[in-house]
């Protein structure tokens, strides 16, 4: 399925590009107010259909009410303000310092629109992590596909609705399929694709982009870790790794994947952990949580029936339902699969470490994660564990808040991905930075053109 193009339905992506090349080569969307415009739509589209999108995102995820609210129609709202609000100041040109060679002169760098811009969106933040790449492009001053997943099938949906109602239907399409039509669409050769999803479809993203040379911007996933000192607020540690861990289930990129507690806290961390988990889930007739589908439910629960290690609580799963009780499972052996794989579940295992150096030699072993976070009492000890475990990106005594902040680049590094967005991150990712160099016609310094006097070439060596 496709959106209008221009007032007719439209389902060939080769009209489809075609299309939108003729609408970015008018020069419209480089307009600011076109920008600004398209920004203000993205919030009304999220205020006005605030309880259509929260049902979607129920019935594709079993997600409550405020969960959608905070994960995906806040968020989302608030990229979209804090682009609207420093997009002049971002659009202007940055002037730098000729150096005496080159005088007189002027250089600076403007930013220009790539021109037709890929967001290719994931199933378990589907308006998030859609709409957040799009604000980033139509800031940018680009046209845009928007490919929502077809594993979250009701809010595709939604959003191929939508986007069309409040958005430029001659600069931005949504086109609705699977992985076949990701493929086709990468075949065309855009400008830019921006993916965000798992390492192994990441790595699908960039060969299918390598045959039209389309540079992508992948967000993936991996293994963040927890570190948790002895000077940590355990009870602070306890109750934000457990509310995170269980947002959405435990389907987020930048969810803990495991805990590595210093060895005189482990036990008392474990405690309070599996009783805040306990008290957020109080207020539930059932304190399972709903999985995505029948494949990822699988992979979870062998996991579980699996592991090496000891299921303190949770653990219990229910096929029929597709839901699986928040698990916490301790000191399991580094070569179970629950160890080894990224988790993206409602399982959290935690292991003993002897010391912090121990906890990052373990960490470093492994591939580089998106996200590191570590809970300890001590400036020093919070900066050399940021200096010392390379990661997308780190926070210190909380979890994935750093995702919230617009100022801050989000992206991986390694296996959990490759360039950042957000914020002025996102407008300059989808931006090109021309280099400008203005010259005068006059002086017109001769002893530059051959054929070159030894006197000349020895000037030549002190100015060039």
């Amino acid at each position: 399925m496709a959106t209008p193009i221009g007032g007719l339905a439209v389902s060939d992506p080769e009209k489809i590009m075609a299309s939108l090349r003729q609408t970015f080569a008018s020069g419209r969307t480089r307009d600011v107010d076109w920008r600004l415009g398209q920004l203000a739509a993205i919030e009304r589209l999220l205020t006005d259909r605030e309880g259509e999108i929260a049902k979607a995102l129920a019935e594709d995820l079993g997600r409550s009410a405020s969960e959608a609210w905070l994960g995906d129609i806040a968020s989302t709202a608030g990229e979209a303000a804090y682009a609207r609000k420093h997009l002049k100041k971002w659009m202007k040109r940055r002037r730098v310092k000729l150096p005496l060679n080159q005088l007189p002169g002027r250089g600076w760098v403007q930013y220009e629109p790539l021109g037709v811009v890929l967001v290719i969106g994931p199933w378990n933040y589907p308006v998030y992590l859609t709409l957040g790449p799009l604000i980033a492009a139509v800031a940018a001053g680009n046209c845009a596909v928007v490919k929502p997943s077809e594993l979250a099938p009701a809010t595709s949906e939604l959003l191929a609705r939508l986007i069309p109602e409040y958005l430029d239907t001659s600069a931005i399409a949504v086109v609705e399929g699977d992985g076949l039509v990701t493929q086709d669409l990468l075949a065309l050769g855009f400008d830019h694709a921006l993916f965000t999803g798992g390492t192994e479809i990441g790595k699908k993203i960039m060969a299918g982009a390598a045959a039209t040379l389309t540079p992508v911007t992948l967000e993936l996933g991996g293994k963040s870790p927890v570190i948790v000192a002895a000077d940590a607020d355990l009870d602070v540690a306890a109750r934000r790794i457990a509310w995170v861990k269980m947002l959405n289930s435990g389907q987020t990129c930048i969810a803990p994947d495991y805990v590595l507690a210093h060895r005189d806290v482990a036990d008392r961390l474990v405690e309070k952990i599996v009783a805040a988990i306990r008290e957020f889930r109080a207020a539930e007739e059932d304190p399972a949580l709903r999985i995505v589908n029948r494949r990822q439910f699988d992979r979870l629960a062998d996991y579980i029936s699996t592991t090496t290690g000891s299921v303190v609580t949770g653990g219990r799963t229910d096929a029929q339902r597709l839901t699986i009780e928040p698990t916490v499972i301790r000191d399991p052996e580094p070569t179970d699969a629950v160890m080894t794989d990224e988790i993206f579940g409602p399982i959290l295992p935690v292991l003993t470490a002897e010391s912090i150096s121990e906890a990052v030699a373990f960490v470093n072993a492994r591939s580089k994660p998106l996200a590191m976070y570590a809970f300890t009492s001590s400036k020093s000890l919070g900066q050399q564990l940021i200096d010392s475990i390379p990661a997308g990106g780190a926070v210190v005594n909380h979890i994935a808040m750093h995702c919230l902040v617009p100022a801050l680049p989000f992206g991986g590094v390694g296996d959990s991905g490759i360039g950042d967005y957000h914020g002025q991150w996102g407008f300059e990712r989808l931006s090109h930075r021309k280099a400008v160099l203005a010259k005068t016609a006059k002086p017109d310094i001769k002893l530059i053109y051959p054929p070159y006097s030894p006197r000349d070439l020895a000037i030549m060596r002190k100015l060039f």
